[in-house]
């Protein structure tokens, strides 16, 4: 019954500003609004026009005492987004009087709104589906133009045309085979398996392109994490404030200042960012230190890229040859800072891997650094596509989806009979529903949902 109730929130972030926008929906929403809300004109709100905006005051439903000078919008379902009747209350901005407004709609009959019930209620009713719901909130929390892009497409509904198209392709295969399988007189399961190969041959190179998308698109929604290591006083400090253009971080010559995790988010050509300034990390028996230096390596193993800072003008000592070891196979740079100064710094062998000289201090080499960063993770260059995969839970379903039907394709080709094949491929249809929402648990879209904040 609650889906069916008429629900308000503020949709806009309360504090001080010129205007708060509070949200109802639900097929009451028209009929609550008329109860608090006194036009300038002595008109009959119920009787206002849908898509039209209209002045007046928000009053106590009992006293009719004024509560704030509003404006007020209808929008009528279906024609809204939740494709419900959709009012909205434009007040004064502020917490006081927002909340003042907001309580005085909930005395009228509407109940409070959960987190994402607006966008849930728009996918309920069709209006969107569940891929398409999920952009909403990527818009909402985007970090740069470029991955503000990519959530607009998808909320668009690009990638959901896309996958529709897969299913539908599915569907057919699947009614292709099930005529061969129910009419075997007919002698046409070898003619039909070569087909269904075929076209599964086809289906796995789309989804295959797809899944090339979700490493880009993964960091254009998440940003890309990246650690900043180092023994103490190499400057891993001064690097971040020189990334960050901004005096973030405390630089001096005491080694271990740095005792704690500094975390800022940057924008490199359209690539969000979220880097990490680390403590030094060295054997030590001060016991914040000591924390700051766990938590360090804890972030490493966090890290999508690792920056080990070396100094120029010390010799590689066993605590830098440690870091080495710690650092693995994991994608790393090597920065070798301070290239001002007199080279000290001797590898002895030790491999490095990338390494580019920079000085934090004047900003040489900085730009070299996000070249190679965008190197690594877009090939250098920053493209957004027509339909890119974003969301992780987006890609599982994919990957899942791939093997089914690679296992459906490999059982074809040998011979093994349609029908049991076919267990595989409906495996894979359903995996895709997963993506718009049509095959999805009723747990796991609430669990998508609780994501959202309360107005959305």
């Amino acid at each position: 019954m609650r889906e069916y109730e008429t629900i308000a929130a503020i949709s806009t972030s309360l504090g001080e500003s010129g205007v708060s926008i509070i949200k109802l929906s639900g097929g009451n929403a028209k009929e609550i609004a008329a109860k608090i809300f006194k036009q300038k004109n002595n008109s009959d709100f119920l009787k206002a026009k849908p898509w039209t905006m209209n002045y007046g005051h928000v009053v106590d439903i009992d006293s009719g005492e004024i509560i704030d000078e509003v404006l007020v919008s209808y929008f009528q379902g279906p024609r809204s987004f939740t494709a419900e009747d959709v009012v909205e209350i434009n007040c004064h901005g502020g917490r006081i009087a927002t909340e003042s407004v907001l309580n005085t709609v909930f005395q009228a009959g509407a109940r409070p709104a959960e987190p994402g019930e607006f966008t849930k209620r728009a996918f309920l009713n069709g209006r969107i589906d569940l891929s398409q719901a999920e952009a909403v909130i990527d818009i909402i929390q985007a970090k740069t133009e470029l991955s503000m892009k990519s959530a607009v497409s998808q909320s668009g509904g690009k990638l959901s045309g896309e996958i529709t198209d897969i299913r539908n392709q599915i569907l057919n295969l699947l009614a292709f085979i099930e005529v061969t399988v129910d009419f075997p007189e007919e002698d046409l399961e070898f003619t039909t398996g070569n087909e269904v190969s075929e076209k599964l041959t086809h289906l796995l190179l789309k989804v295959s392109d797809l899944l090339k998308t979700s490493e880009e698109g993964k960091i254009l929604r998440e940003g890309l994490s990246i650690a900043i290591i180092g023994k103490p006083n190499v400057g891993k400090s001064s690097l971040l404030n020189a990334l960050l253009k901004e005096n973030r971080a405390i630089v001096t010559d005491v080694p271990g200042t740095t005792r704690d995790i500094i975390e800022e988010y940057l924008n490199i050509d359209g690539i969000p960012i979220k880097i990490t300034d680390t403590a030094g990390i060295r054997e030590t028996d001060d016991i914040v230190e000591k924390i700051g230096v766990d938590r360090s390596k804890s972030k490493i193993d966090e890290a999508d890229l690792i920056v080990f800072v070396l100094d120029h003008s010390r010799p590689l000592d066993q605590e830098d040859k440690d870091i080495v070891k710690y650092i693995g196979n994991r994608k790393s740079i090597t920065l070798i800072n301070k290239i001002d100064l007199e080279e000290q710094i001797n590898p002895d062998g030790i491999d490095l891997g990338a390494t580019i000289g920079v000085s934090a201090l004047n900003g040489y080499g900085i730009n070299e650094l996000k070249d190679k960063i965008k190197e690594l993770f877009f090939h250098g260059n920053i493209e957004i596509t027509d339909v890119m995969v974003t969301n992780r839970r987006h890609k599982e379903a994919l990957m899942r989806a791939h093997e089914k039907m690679t296992a459906a394709k490999t059982a074809i080709d040998q011979g093994i009979s349609l029908d049991l094949a076919a267990i595989d491929i409906n495996a894979a249809w359903n995996y895709f529903g997963e993506i718009t929402g049509d095959t999805l648990s009723e747990d796991l879209v609430d669990k998508i949902f609780s994501d959202f904040c309360i107005g959305k």
